[in-house]
Order: C-alpha cells, then sequence, then structure tokens
C-alpha cells in the first residue's frame, strides 16, 4: 500500500467513470420513495485466494459478505441486518460505520472486486451516509444507545470513518453533495470533540481514552482534506491534553481509571498509530513508547514462543487472555506495526515479517472457499489497516525486542508501580516471575492479590483471570466469595525472600507472600473456612500428580486427599504443597488458550479451616 496520500490511491476508479455513474444514480428522493437496487451476489467459485496480494487478505472475508451486508440496507439508509454493534437499532450511530466498507469495494480497483463502480452498490452506500448524517445532533455529536445520547464513542469513531470515506469518495469524484454534507459534519463533530470545556470527552484522567484517540485521528485526517486553522490549533492542544491525561504513571492507558488489555493494545494503540500517521504530533510516540514498557511486565512470553499470556486480573473492561506470536489476517492489533520503526521494542509483541508472510502464504494455498463473516464478528477497523505500508518487525529485529523484555533481560528485580490509588507489582528472582495487583479496583471487573505466575521453562503456570469468581488465585469464602473480588490493600516489606502482605478491608483474610529463587510461599489466615483456589495453565504434554500417587487426565477433573500436586513439565516440576493431607479437587476449566489449544485452564481447590501455607517450588 502507498502512504503518500491520506489513503491509499492505487487504481482508484476514473474520474470520468465516476462522474458518469454519479449521473446516473436516481435522484435521492426517488431512492428515498422507492426499494434500493440489489447488489449482485458473488460468482460462483469467487474469490480465488490466490487472487489476493500478501497485504490484501484480509478484505477477503469482508468481500464474500459485502453484498449480504449491503443488501441489508434499508430504504431510509439504516444498516440492518445486525452486521456490525448492538443494539442493532435505528437510532445507533455505530452501526452505521461500516459506510466505510461500502465505500472502500465500491472505489478500489482489483482484479478480484466486481463490486468496483456498482451503481446499486453506490445506491445503498448513498442512502447509508444520509441516515447516519441524519443521526447527528445539532451540537455535533452522534447517539449510540439511545437517540438523545450526545456519544464519546459514537462521535470519536464517526469522524474516524467518515472523514476516511469522504477521502475515498473525493477521489473517486463520486457524490459530490453527500462529501459537502460530510465535510460540514466532520466540522461539527471536530468542534464538539476538541472543547477543552466538553466533559463528555475530558476528563483528568480521561475515562476513555481509546474513544477520544479514534476521534483526534479522525480529525487528523479531516484536517488534511479541508484545513482549518482554528480547529487545528485547537486538536494539537487536544493531543497534548490527551497525552497529559489519558496515560497514567504506571505506563497503561485509562480504561474506566484502569488499564485494559484489550482496550489499550487492540483499540487505542492502533488509533494511536493511525493519529500518528496523519499529524505526526510527537506525543504520540511517546506514549507509545511508554506503553510498550507496561507491556515488557504484563504479557508473559510462553517458552515455546507460541505466544503471550496476558496479566489480565487488573484489567477494567474485557478479558484478553492471551495473545498467538504471529496472528495472521485479519488482525486487531495489526497497525500497532506503524510505531515499530521508532519504538523497536514493540516489535517484540508483533509479528515478524517472514512469520506473517509464511501464514498468508498458508492462507492463499489452503483449497477451502473463503468464508464470510459472522454478523456482529465484523469491524470496518480491519479494513482501514490496510490504509499505510507495512513496518512489522524482522525476525531477527523480533528476537532482540524479545531479549529486552524486562524478565527476559534480568532474573532479579522488584518493580512496584502505583496509579490512582492501585498497586502493581513484579517481582523478578531466579527461576520465578510472580505478578500481584493490589489497592483500589477502578471497576468491579478487576480482581486483586496475585495474578500471575511464571517460570522460564515452565512459561506461564498461574494465571489469575478477571470479572470471575472461580478462576481466581483468591482466598474463597463460604458463598463462593473470593477476597480477590473486592479493594485489598498491600503492605510493601522487602528483604530476601521479598515479603509483601494484603488483605481485605474487614479483616476477614490477611495473606502474607514471600518470593525467593524459585519459590513462592503463600500464608493465609481468614475468619472462617475457606477454599484456597489456584488456576493453573496445564498443557495437553503435562504429567499431574496427587502427592497420594492421584493421577489427573487433562482436560478432565480428579480430586485425593493428599499434601500437594505436582506437575510436571518439560524437564523439570512445579510442586505445589500445602502441608496436612487435605481433600483437594482439581478440574478442567473451559478456557483453552492459542491457536494450537494445548493449554488450558484447571482450577485446583483445597479446603482448609481458615489457616493455610502453601509453598510452590518451580524445581528446574
Amino acid at each position: 500500500m502507498t502512504s503518500g496520500s491520506p489513503l491509499s490511491r492505487r487504481a482508484l476508479i476514473t474520474a470520468a467513470g465516476a462522474a458518469g455513474l454519479a449521473a446516473a444514480m436516481p435522484a435521492p428522493h426517488a431512492l428515498a420513495a422507492g426499494t434500493l437496487p440489489t447488489l449482485p451476489a458473488l460468482p460462483p467459485g469467487s474469490p480465488s485466494r490466490r487472487a489476493f496480494a500478501a497485504g490484501e487478505q484480509l478484505y477477503a472475508p469482508y468481500l464474500v459478505s459485502l453484498a449480504p451486508m449491503a443488501n441489508d440496507v434499508e430504504d431510509d439508509g439504516f444498516m440492518g441486518g445486525g452486521w456490525w454493534r448492538s443494539p442493532a437499532a435505528p437510532y445507533n450511530t455505530r452501526v452505521q460505520e461500516h459506510v466505510y466498507t461500502l465505500s472502500w469495494f465500491l472505489t478500489q480497483n482489483r482484479s478480484w472486486n466486481p463490486y468496483r463502480g456498482d451503481s446499486a452498490l453506490l445506491a445503498r452506500l448513498d442512502a447509508a451516509l444520509g441516515h447516519y448524517l441524519g443521526l447527528q445532533h445539532s451540537d455535533g455529536s452522534w447517539p449510540e444507545y439511545s437517540a438523545g445520547e450526545h456519544s464519546l464513542a459514537a462521535t470519536g469513531f464517526a469522524l474516524g470513518y467518515l472523514s476516511k470515506t469522504h477521502v475515498l469518495l473525493k477521489d473517486a469524484g463520486l457524490l459530490p453533495g453527500r462529501r459537502s454534507q460530510i465535510a460540514r459534519a466532520l466540522h461539527g463533530a471536530m468542534t464538539w470533540l476538541l472543547d477543552p470545556s466538553n466533559t463528555r470527552a475530558w476528563q483528568a484522567p480521561i475515562r476513555y481514552t481509546n474513544q477520544v484517540t479514534a476521534g483526534l485521528a479522525g480529525a487528523a485526517l479531516a484536517l488534511r482534506t479541508n484545513p482549518d486553522g482554528t480547529l487545528r490549533s485547537r486538536l494539537n492542544d487536544a493531543f497534548a491534553r490527551m497525552a497529559g491525561n489519558g496515560q497514567g504513571p504506571a505506563g497503561f492507558f485509562y480504561e474506566e481509571g484502569g488499564m485494559d488489555m484489550n482496550y489499550n493494545f487492540e483499540v487505542m494503540l492502533p488509533e494511536m498509530a493511525d493519529a500518528w500517521r496523519q499529524s505526526h504530533n510527537g506525543h504520540l510516540v511517546t506514549m507509545a513508547r511508554t506503553y510498550t514498557d507496561w507491556l515488557g511486565y504484563n504479557l508473559l512470553r510462553e517458552p515455546d514462543g507460541s505466544g503471550w499470556f496476558c496479566n489480565i486480573a487488573p484489567s477494567s473492561r474485557t478479558s484478553t487472555l492471551a495473545y498467538d506470536d504471529t496472528r495472521p489476517d485479519p488482525e486487531r492489533t495489526a497497525l500497532n506495526n506503524q510505531f515499530v520503526p521508532l519504538v523497536p521494542a514493540l516489535g517484540a509483541f508483533m509479528s515478524a515479517r517472514e512469520d506473517l508472510a509464511s501464514a498468508r502464504d498458508a492462507w492463499a494455498a489452503d483449497p477451502s472457499p473463503v468464508a464470510g463473516l459472522t454478523k456482529q464478528n465484523t469491524s470496518p477497523r480491519i479494513l482501514t489497516h490496510a490504509m499505510y505500508d507495512e513496518e512489522y518487525p524482522t525476525r531477527s529485529a523480533k528476537t532482540r525486542a524479545i531479549k529486552a523484555v524486562p524478565y527476559l533481560a534480568s532474573t532479579n528485580f522488584t518493580e512496584h508501580r502505583t496509579d490512582q490509588g492501585q498497586d502493581f507489582l513484579y517481582v523478578r528472582r531466579p527461576g520465578v516471575y510472580l505478578g500481584a495487583y493490589l489497592g483500589a479496583r477502578p471497576t468491579s471487573r478487576a480482581r486483586t492479590g496475585l495474578s500471575f505466575l511464571w517460570h522460564p521453562v515452565a512459561g506461564t503456570v498461574i494465571q489469575s483471570l478477571n470479572d470471575n469468581n472461580h478462576g481466581v488465585w483468591a482466598t474463597v469464602l463460604p458463598g463462593q466469595a473470593p477476597d480477590s473480588n473486592g479493594p485489598q490493600a498491600g503492605q510493601f516489606f522487602g528483604g530476601s525472600p521479598y515479603a509483601f502482605r494484603f488483605g481485605t478491608p474487614s479483616g476477614s483474610v490477611v495473606t502474607d507472600v514471600e518470593v525467593g529463587n524459585g519459590l513462592v510461599r503463600r500464608s493465609v489466615r481468614a475468619n472462617s473456612a475457606a477454599t484456597e483456589t489456584v488456576p493453573l495453565i496445564l498443557r495437553a504434554s503435562d504429567r499431574v500428580v496427587f502427592t497420594d500417587g492421584t493421577v489427573l487426565s487433562w482436560g478432565g477433573s480428579a480430586s485425593a486427599t493428599a499434601t500437594g500436586i505436582d506437575v510436571h513439565r518439560n524437564s523439570g516440576v512445579v510442586r505445589i504443597r500445602w502441608g496436612a493431607a487435605r481433600n483437594a479437587s482439581i478440574a478442567a476449566a473451559s478456557l483453552v488458550y492459542l491457536r494450537d489449544g494445548s493449554r488450558r485452564m484447571h482450577i485446583l481447590k483445597v479446603p482448609h479451616d481458615g489457616s493455610l501455607d502453601v509453598g510452590i517450588r518451580l524445581a528446574y
């Protein structure tokens, strides 16, 4: 893809052809009174996988679904059918964001795209744009969950999709009347978003940084298309304001006052990359560099290179558990590659160029038909990821970046970061890397306490979930009430081994932890009988044995009266001991990890009378 203009101009429809097509369009009032023409389905047997350039394979499932999606546009322009966002209601502006998808296929000349210049597609896009623009409030904002709402998300993302749609239509010479309307709508939306007194967008800290940043990216493109000195100055001020209030001292981007792996890595960072390509604002590179440092403590690499487990317990909104090392198209983190030349450390967490090429070769060679999209599981953002030349790291550059990840580069550090009353603790010692999340919770989804345990040979051994009262490393009181489902203040003593303590506000559970070389000790004191739960990540090749000889079958369950359990993995063993013999059990959860499905969560439960001392030794 070329990157010298706001959007790729490769093989756009000719101006003469565009003018003829626009002239052939029915008048808007005729469309509103009649039935929109039907977009024909793809010819049988198409598309051919080998017809797609490697970097454009992501368009294939959207091409297969384009006719059904476009034909669900109703006569009034509402994009029905439930393809994208909910509620699938006429007042929800976000449903209309696939106008970008329609405009891309309408205007782009590819051998595999029979819809370029199609009059039925143009008519349906025109109607959809009319509905989209008609939903805008007089103050420049758009609604999402109710007709009267002034939604930051709807307005921010509208700036992105409408500015990109405007460029495609402008370059193709299509719908000049609609383009004028889009330009006015974008001006109104920018006026609303960039106003520093607009408390729906701007707080300290910002509540939803991904939504603000999406709007800034769209504004940067809109102002390249239709310059405005006053709005340009406000945009520059907004970038500085976002940098000051959208990212905290711990390094993550704020989502409802906390971190969220999905929104940070899959939405915010790509939108920043888009904004940077359109504006070259230096704040964005600095923010990307700071966030990459944060990722280096919170993405846990599997020793076989298959992927990365997430420190998910602190996430405030969603529950992304792991990332494959190579992530084929279509993929939500793809646009992050734009930062790699300036932030090489980010390359550790991106697909390597050579590995992605191999995955694309395999896709092209697959003899099965291209599958269409599943309704709701679509996103116009996927298509905007292909706007710029790819900047994925080479395999060697990625390897260098991986070696520099803090817990891989060092075997002895303690990192303690605080942010909005939250404590993030990372303790690395030879043979062990332990994470804890303590203090206040920004939302009820976050889970406090010990959040992960990793070993350089065994990989991720324990992962505590968020928004879950079962898959947590916790002390569970009667009624399935884990101490992790609430704030737990931490006390950090240091020393060797490193010691810290945390407890519930009422003192119902107090936990002391020590971390030494290859060893974690956890001592729990509760005011009633309780159950220790440990969410183990087990591999299909592991051999798991209770101390009484009972063996667990991977994906199954087992129970025993035992003093501990051993997980034999690779050349070593993870030994978990809890002293006296107790009626313990372990059972598979539904969570299966990574593309190969070779890892699965199993919940270990150890009932006790309120006092329990657990030792975990990683013997490798």
